[in-house]
């Protein structure tokens, strides 16, 4: 039995894979407006309007019939699917998901409990196991174990949008300006969580790596994918510079995505984030 593989627009996946993965859009919210999360509106768009507007933006979940329509047609083509979703902590997706797998047989939702890159690597790998020719249940409970094994760690370059999201302060945001700290955030049991702060982008640069090192190091036999927010690669490219060291005898390529809404809402533009799978 063949298997269709299924994700939610807020997976960052890269252009190789993406021809065969099917996408389920979340809803982008700037105040009154409505979009499609990858249908009416892209990465580029979402930073623009990022930027030039002072709405926060939120997501709202796919109903459970968005999920049902590519159930019915794997149905149809006799075809088993894999469900991975964002996080269930930082949306309603995974329920979404599972109400509607419930009228289907051959269907697995999986919780990834990350987000982002993270869900993007989970992709791939998953990929890999299909590509080996595993059957749907041995793929689902190879996924199920290697989800735990995923970190994700981001620099943030701008506390602004921590600030509007709640998450920091008005005093802690003007100080930290001053200062030129930079957050580094991780997804930990399935949120975001702040792990530490830098002064200034080099001593950002060098947490980051200090976090990969905390991990245990990266597990160069499965997906490494690194990502940026907002409209420029730049400082991601200089994190690559810095961190060669790292990848330089691993990696015959270091391959980078852009990220989209949910991580880029509480990061703003300049982020940048490392997804592996640790040793």
């Amino acid at each position: 039995m063949n298997i269709r593989l299924i994700v939610d627009s807020t997976a960052d996946i890269t252009a190789e894979y993406k021809e065969r993965v099917i996408f389920v859009p979340l809803t982008v919210h700037f105040g009154e407006e409505e979009y499609t999360d990858g249908i009416n509106i892209d990465h580029t768009t979402f930073y623009q309007k990022l930027v030039e507007t002072d709405v926060l933006p939120s997501t709202s979940q796919p109903n459970p019939e968005a999920f049902a329509k590519e159930f019915e047609e794997a149905k149809k083509l006799n075809e088993a699917c894999i469900v991975l979703t964002l996080s269930s902590k930082l949306s309603g997706t995974y329920q979404s998901a599972i109400i509607a797998a419930k009228e289907y047989k051959n269907v697995y939702v999986i919780d990834t409990e990350t987000a982002a890159i993270g869900a993007g690597i989970l992709a791939e790998l998953a990929f890999r196991y299909i590509d080996q020719g595993l059957d749907v249940k041995e793929v689902v409970e190879k996924i199920e174990e290697e989800k735990k094994k995923i970190v994700i760690v981001a620099l943030v370059d701008t506390l602004e949008f921590l600030h509007k999201g709640g998450r920091l302060s008005k005093s802690v945001t003007v100080a930290g300006a001053v200062l030129n700290i930079k957050p580094v955030l991780s997804v930990i049991s399935g949120d975001i969580k702040a792990v530490g702060k830098a002064m200034g982008s080099k001593r950002g640069n060098n947490m980051l790596m200090q976090e990969i090192e905390k991990a245990g190091g990266v597990d160069f036999s499965k997906p490494v994918l690194l990502g940026y927010t907002g409209l420029s690669d730049a400082l991601l490219v200089k994190y690559i510079e810095d961190s060669r060291a790292i990848w330089e005898n691993d990696l015959a390529e270091v391959r980078y995505v852009t990220i989209g809404s949910v991580i880029g809402t509480h990061a703003g533009p300049g982020a940048i984030a490392v997804a592996f799978f640790k040793k």
